[in-house]
């Protein structure tokens, strides 16, 4: 099974948008699109949008493609 590693964070600490785009390498204009297209699970606290590093794990695991190696 593929472990995906977060950078030593608690996992009860949610997480930014910037700091998902930066886990992803991609933009956060494009995190705040795949959050509102359900892709990743996010919580909202009033204006605020974050992400539970369990929910950014699962949606890695989930996009993962290829066959794994031997």
């Amino acid at each position: 099974m593929t472990e995906v590693v977060m950078n030593e964070q608690p996992p009860n600490r949610l997480l930014k948008a910037k700091e998902v785009a930066r886990q992803l390498n991609i933009s956060k204009a494009m995190v705040y699109r795949l959050m509102q297209r359900g892709e990743i699970r996010c919580v909202r606290i009033g204006t605020a949008v974050r992400v539970r590093p369990s929910d950014l794990v699962t949606y890695i695991q989930a996009n993962m493609t290829g066959q794994r190696p031997a």
